[in-house]
């Protein structure tokens, strides 16, 4: 099958990205009580006993996750895609969106999950955005991704910020009893080991994360010139929140082929400095070596709201 051609896969993008966009604007309400808390509030047993979720982001992203399923499926099934899971948990990415009309229109959406950090006001922990290695470089490799990289028209970040609830409002020990639910037929059962706490109802539970923000964005729009995690070849992301929501990552004015090409070359290019040779880490040593203009660099708020030099 011969390949989409550039205008084509431009004009799918920008489609996908506005329906995509307007699907993140619902889904707040969908994951919010009117207070602003998550309407998940934990786990249920047969006794009906629930059990309070961790506020593990690895956890959280997860249920998320899983919460909004029902709504990306619909989306989906509007838009005429097929959705193709990544068959294995470590895989790039989490969701491959394939047309039904046309294969060849492929989109990558991967979720980014995180909360604003309580030291740094305006700025959020952080997020990755995926490996800067083989499948990353090699753009037809099929190596822990679901299809080659070259086969997306587009890759995007479905995000969401939320805020932590205060550690002395949730107890991860408790095991809490809901009297609405409950009645003389089902009576829960008692674990002698934890605290078993009763509550009238539901919305008195506690909920681990609120105050929920989601965005789209595409992954170049989101992405710093620094590594997410200090010994894996990930990306790494802006971190001040009014950035993150306007896509203004510092290649935001560089564009995208700066991205891949920066990413790509990350700690592999040498340049020479002071007579020795020097791996390139850092996006203004790299348009030194290009011979591009730095002026175009995003500047990077950082948490110690220095200017990014």
């Amino acid at each position: 099958m011969a390949k989409l051609s550039n205008i084509k896969q431009e004009e799918a993008k920008r489609k996908f990205a506005k329906a995509l966009g307007d699907l993140v604007g619902r889904m707040r309400e969908y994951v919010s009580a009117e207070n602003g808390d998550w309407t998940v509030k934990g786990f249920i047993d047969i006794y009906r006993n629930i059990y309070t979720i961790s506020s593990d982001t690895k956890i959280v992203s997860k249920i998320l996750e899983i919460h909004l399923f029902p709504q990306i499926l619909q989306f989906a099934e509007e838009q005429q895609h097929s959705i193709v899971l990544a068959e294995h948990q470590n895989w790039y990415p989490d969701l491959s969106f394939v047309s039904k009309e046309d294969s060849r229109i492929k989109f990558a959406v991967d979720f980014k999950t995180t909360y604003r950090d309580p030291d740094f006001p305006g700025h959020v922990n952080g997020f990755t955005l995926g490996s800067h290695g083989a499948y990353f470089k090699d753009r037809t490799s099929t190596k822990n991704i679901q299809f080659a990289y070259d086969e997306y028209s587009g890759h995007f970040c479905l995000g969401i910020i939320y805020t932590r609830a205060d550690a002395k409002d949730v107890d991860e020990t408790e095991i809490i009893t809901v009297k609405e639910l409950n009645d003389r037929k089902n009576k829960p059962l008692r674990i002698d080991q934890r605290k078993v706490v009763k509550v009238e109802k539901l919305h008195s539970i506690a909920s681990v994360i609120k105050d929920f923000q989601f965005f789209i964005c595409e992954k170049w729009q989101l992405a710093s010139d620094r590594q997410g995690s200090g010994n894996t070849a990930n990306i790494g992301s802006i971190t001040f929140i009014e950035d993150i929501l306007k896509g203004n990552g510092v290649f935001a004015k560089l564009g995208e082929d700066w991205f891949d090409e920066y990413w790509m070359n990350y700690g592999v290019t040498t340049m020479k400095r002071k007579g020795k040779a020097v791996s390139i880490r850092k996006l203004e040593d790299y348009i030194d070596f290009k011979g591009g203009d730095k002026n175009l660099i995003v500047p990077m708020v950082t948490k110690k709201r220095e200017k990014y030099k």
